[in-house]
């Protein structure tokens, strides 16, 4: 008997109609039409058997471009080898419902060639999070969903968790599996800072209230033969938008649960921090009422001065710099043992501002803490006409061979970091 997907909110009516909804948006296995565009980056020799592309990384490696919209990325988020020269990605398409794919590059085939780029899924709902599970099969995480599949030549869809909350500013959901095979899980809060309509905040704020907080990192937990769900809960709250997610092993076996957040959007500068966050069961992290000053110390957010007790929020691990908006973490896997990338976490930084438009990490001490000097590991992402557009990385991974992998959203390309020939 398959096992019912769990519900965040119990209504049989909306589950129906979103299944049979979900049966018709799995695709038929079709080359992928490739439309006319211009390449964003200029070519600078070749990375990869890839034209290189002018970027700062370590020593010894270089970047090329392997895929951009001449290929029909729209809009792509997360990236996954499945296979030797496969990989799938989640393509939002734009901020519209149901415009996402998942989509299957072929880095072993030439752009313009049949089957290099195929729609494996279309009709998505803003699909953002994108992991391999223990069970082997491929999670998947749309706005209201998780669902999984094997891995194949044609998706064979399982709705895990449904009726999740798909609204307000922060509908994405980042997936991310413990080494003890648990599943975090983002609920990103509804509004920025809990303002409502008639432009107060509320303390409590109403989006923190009851069984099913906004704000928060759920976990979801798993077993049986076929894996299936046992339980879907809180496990940290008052966290903004969670959209990156990690853990790291420290010698003795402790795994540490890790979270980058995308704080409170004032126009300053410098202000708020964005945090990374090492994640607690049942540990209250600050939004709405409390942000980060620049030295990584609690502050009430403004609209909450006077009213917010900050030393009762879990203490941030780290203060990022201002709107560089962390949109993945990833802890460098350990068969990547050497090299710049090796005993590391990374970060995704988006950014709109100039700290943003970058990979950065931090080397993993033996507790599993990120610690010393942050390096920039891809960066000078800068504009410069005829070279490069501003980056937009958005999500990475690592292959087989220990590269790096980058794809940006707005520039709609996927990048490799790879050792010089």
């Amino acid at each position: 008997m398959t096992p019912q997907p769990h519900r965040f909110c119990h209504s049989p009516m909306r589950s129906s109609v979103a299944n049979r909804l979900a049966a018709l948006l799995i695709t038929p296995l079709l080359p992928h039409a490739t439309p006319a565009a211009e390449p964003p980056y200029a070519a600078k020799a070749t990375c990869a058997g890839h034209p290189g592309v002018a970027l700062t990384v370590p020593a010894g490696w270089c970047a090329g471009l392997v895929a951009d919209a001449r290929d029909g990325l729209r809009m792509p988020r997360r990236l996954l080898e499945i296979a030797p020269h496969r990989f799938w990605i989640v393509d939002m398409g734009n901020w519209e419902p149901r415009r996402g794919r998942l989509l299957e590059l072929r880095t072993d085939i030439a752009r313009g060639q049949p089957g290099r780029v195929r729609v494996l899924a279309s009709g998505m709902d803003r699909p953002h999070g994108l992991a391999k599970g223990p069970d082997g099969r491929i999670y998947i995480g749309e706005a209201g969903t998780v669902w999984r599949t094997p891995v194949g030549e044609a998706v064979q869809r399982q709705d895990v968790i449904t009726d999740l909350p798909a609204d307000g500013a922060h509908p994405l959901k980042e997936l991310a599996f413990t080494p003890d095979g648990r599943l975090l899980v983002n609920m990103g809060s509804i509004t920025d800072a809990c303002r409502g309509e008639d432009q107060q905040q509320p303390l409590p704020c109403p989006e923190m209230a009851g069984p099913k907080p906004r704000a928060a990192v759920y976990v979801a937990t798993f077993g049986g033969s076929d894996f299936a769900l046992q339980s879907f809960k809180p496990l940290a709250t008052s966290l903004r938008n969670s959209l990156g997610l990690a853990s790291t092993t420290a010698r003795d076996g402790t795994v540490r649960l890790w979270q980058a957040e995308n704080s409170v959007d004032y126009t300053d500068t410098t202000l708020p921090a964005e945090e990374l966050n090492e994640l607690k069961e049942g540990a209250s992290y600050g939004w709405p009422y409390c942000v980060s000053d620049a030295k990584g110390k609690a502050v009430p957010a403004r609209g909450y001065e006077g009213r917010a007790r900050c030393t009762q929020t879990a203490a941030a691990h780290a203060a990022w710099p201002a709107h560089v908006a962390p949109l993945q973490l990833l802890a460098a896997p350990k068969d990547v043992s050497r090299g710049p990338f090796a005993g590391r976490l990374l970060a995704v930084w988006h950014g709109y501002r100039t700290g943003g438009h970058r990979i950065v990490a931090w080397r993993l001490d033996d507790q599993g803490r990120p610690t010393g000097a942050r390096e920039n590991l891809v960066s000078g992402w800068q504009a410069q006409k005829g070279v490069r557009p501003m980056g937009t990385p958005a999500g990475i991974t690592f292959d087989a061979e220990g590269r790096l992998w980058i794809v940006e959203d707005r520039n709609k390309t996927v990048i490799v970091i790879a050792r010089q020939p």
